[in-house]
């Protein structure tokens, strides 16, 4: 409004000539006026904090109005009026208020359906022990679910190209031979072991940044490291659940996802984390499916879809088939929402908390007994999980804040 009534005259903001009104009308403003007792001083004239100026809102045709050399004065904002401060509260909202809320929610989300999804998981193999088509149906449950959310546009999807798609391959593939063979080792020994042999993943990934990447590994990273290896073996030793097939294929895992750590850094893309995800989960799912048919589908025609029938019934067979598959795809999904909220120190420690609630109550749920030894050294492998990840978390913070700067 001011700019528009200044424009209107012959004159310009610097050298204003004296200006005088013409009788019977008002067509001029002050541009610095003492502020007269007619005022609002309430915050009843404040518009998003700003108040106008006194001239447009008290005209006094009583009085002529003349520009003068007086001191400019700085109009300050009154307090806003409850009506508009409540108003402006709830515009904010509490969450965004409280960030902290959404970011907690985040993190009890993602242990909470990785215990509930580790916990189920192991159930089903008690009865229905085929690793091969369980880990299919995981990532078939979780494509399911992405395609309806395309389909109802949350998210939208994005496109994909054969450039990306070639770079994709390599990913998927390895997050399905690493997903299938930790299935292994769950359904071959208790799943507190499995998590302590997937400690050692942080060994491969500094390993294959070594020496197969060329990157530069800083000795303290090393030194973090030893205690893992340590706790890991004493563990191993002593297991009571201990096979050769449950260490092997937890192994596999580790080598697994560490490709899948390399692939994925040679595929960045802008592409979202939810979209990337679900494109993996559908190429990884097309890898799943031959080896459950092939090594699995004879057995599970003659007699072993009937005897987990026969167990638990079909409705509690398919249910939780259903479940186990979806909470395998959310908690992954959260688990990635959530390293877009924090930092990645902070990221490190909540993925090295969330393995020790897994172990501890899948010890509590299954009441697996468990020496002495096995779990001092299940803690030193933790704990040294806990150091390598807090070290390198500080490491990439500090990389970034030089590129910054």
């Amino acid at each position: 409004m001011e700019s528009r009534v200044l424009s209107s005259g012959a004159t310009t903001i610097s050298g204003l000539p004296r200006l005088t009104r013409p009788a019977g009308r008002l067509n001029t403003v002050t541009v610095a006026v003492a502020c007269p007792a007619s005022l609002n001083t309430t915050g009843g004239n404040l518009i998003w904090g700003r108040q106008f100026r006194p001239s447009l809102l008290n005209l006094d045709h009583s009085s002529p109005v003349v520009l003068t050399p007086a001191k400019r004065e700085v109009l300050k904002p009154c307090a806003a009026t409850a009506s508009e401060s409540g108003g402006d509260a709830a515009e904010g909202g509490f969450l965004a208020k409280n960030p902290w809320l959404t970011t907690g929610f985040f993190f009890f989300m993602w242990y909470f359906l990785n215990v509930i999804f580790n916990i189920l998981n192991k159930k089903i193999y008690n009865y229905f022990p085929y690793p091969y088509f369980v880990s299919a149906i995981h990532l078939g449950v979780g494509v399911v679910y992405c395609l309806g959310s395309w389909t109802v546009g949350l998210p939208k999807r994005a496109p994909i190209d054969s450039n990306l798609l070639k770079l994709l391959i390599p990913v998927a593939f390895c997050h399905a031979l690493g997903h299938v063979t930790s299935n292994i080792s769950f359904a071959a020994v208790a799943v507190s072991f499995t998590h302590t042999i997937k400690a050692l993943e942080p060994f491969f990934n500094a390993a294959a940044s070594q020496f197969i990447l060329g990157q530069s590994i800083p000795i303290t990273l090393w030194l973090s490291l030893a205690p893992v290896v340590i706790g890991v073996s004493m563990a191993s030793l002593t297991e009571l659940s201990f096979n050769w097939l449950g260490f092997t294929s937890a192994m596999i895992s580790n080598i697994s996802f560490t490709y899948r750590s390399i692939y994925s850094k040679k595929a960045m893309t802008d592409m979202d984390s939810t979209n990337l995800y679900a494109y993996i989960s559908i190429i990884a799912l097309l890898f799943c499916i031959p080896p459950a048919i092939i090594l699995e589908g004879p057995q599970l025609i003659k007699h072993g879809f009937s005897d987990a029938i026969a167990k638990v019934g079909l409705t509690k067979f398919v249910t939780d088939l259903f479940w186990v598959g979806m909470f395998y795809h959310l908690y992954n999904q959260l688990a990635t929402n959530t390293l877009e909220r924090v930092a990645p120190l902070t990221h490190a420690v909540g993925n090295v908390l969330k393995r020790v609630f897994v172990i501890g109550f899948s010890i509590v749920v299954f009441g697996n007994k468990i020496s002495t030894q096995t779990a001092i050294g299940t803690s030193i492998a933790i704990a040294g999980v806990a150091i390598y990840s807090l070290i390198k978390a500080k490491i990439e913070e500090e990389k970034r804040g030089l590129k910054k700067t």
